[in-house]
């Protein structure tokens, strides 16, 4: 029996760097699981579109969408939903995030920054509108907490609060505040895939270091692989 469809579903960007990163993930995929299908689609901005993706699978060829997405907000939630309620042998994996993988590559390129122990880190996410839509963000900032001596807090890049400036100027009075004027730096961690508008708005923020996004790295294809196994072992 041929193994479900693994449809990697991104965001979707302009940037071309951005888009050769998602790419590589996706061929990272196949490397690591030769012989599995594995399709691209997006949600936004890019072509092909994952309604069209689903919709032209052979009838009642089955797929997991695996979202390339970090945390659950409304692509998650609503509009991968909406692309696959008419194919009931397509399922849907959780996101990518949070997982303790992740926190390992965040401390990682923290320290490739150049963060000491007297610095504050502000995870910025992208963000989401639903009520809960930062919950995972929130989880991820605590697992890398665990990590690291500095103090860790989250902000959003859009549709939730603490915007990037704002956590970063109030990291920085926090800092003040407990240092008496001898304030480490505040580094921003970007808890983003790719190279892309979000991740470029990151250095106009006010940090003193923004690192790099997650992307390159071979785990996220790990994880991705991870939670299509999770979901095909469900169905069986």
């Amino acid at each position: 029996m041929n193994s479900p469809v693994l449809i990697a579903c991104a965001h979707g960007t302009r940037n071309v760097q951005g888009q050769a990163a998602i790419r590589q993930v996706m061929a990272e995929i196949e490397a690591l699981r030769p012989g599995l299908t594995v399709v691209e689609a997006y949600v936004d901005v890019q072509e092909p579109e994952l309604g069209g993706v689903v919709a032209g699978l052979p009838e009642g060829t089955a797929a997991v969408v695996v979202p390339l997405l970090l945390s659950t907000g409304y692509h998650v939630k609503v509009d991968i939903p909406k692309a696959i309620k008419s194919r009931p042998e397509v399922s849907a994996a959780p996101p990518l995030g949070p997982d303790p993988r992740l926190a390992e590559l965040l401390a990682a390129r923290l320290r490739d920054s150049g963060l000491g122990d007297d610095d504050g880190v502000l995870l910025a996410a992208a963000g989401s509108s639903l009520p809960d839509g930062s919950v995972d963000s929130e989880e991820q900032a605590r697992q890398l907490a665990e990590l690291l001596p500095n103090p860790v807090r989250v902000a959003y890049g859009a549709s939730a609060e603490p915007k990037v400036p704002d956590g970063v100027a109030a990291l920085r009075a926090e800092l003040a505040e407990v240092e008496n004027g001898a304030a480490g730096r505040v580094v921003v961690a970007s808890y983003l895939l790719a190279t892309g508008y979000f991740h470029d708005q990151l250095a106009k923020a006010g940090a003193d270091i923004v690192t790099a996004p997650l992307l390159p790295s071979p785990v996220l294809a790990e994880i991705a692989l991870e939670r299509y196994d999770a979901v095909v072992a469900a169905a069986s």
